[in-house]
């Protein structure tokens, strides 16, 4: 089984690389929408709300693996 730490080394790293390649793609075009959310300042809910998603999910599967692991040790 591979370990929850290399795992979580890994999403970082498609993470921080896609971020960058979206960076470049977002500066050579205008986005309108993203535009008016800084605007209003409404940009920050909807990075609030992906990064709660986010740490729903991360921690669900923190909490799955703990489980998983308790129930093989309980097999074995």
């Amino acid at each position: 089984m591979i370990p929850l730490k290399r795992i979580v080394a890994t999403v970082v790293l498609f993470l921080t690389a896609s971020i960058n390649l979206l960076a470049q793609q977002a500066a050579s075009q205008e986005i309108e929408m993203a535009d008016r959310l800084r605007e209003d300042g409404k940009i920050w809910v909807v990075v609030g709300v992906i990064v709660l998603i986010f740490v729903g999910i991360v921690l669900y599967l923190v909490r799955l693996d703990s489980k998983i692991s308790k129930l093989e040790k309980k097999i074995h």
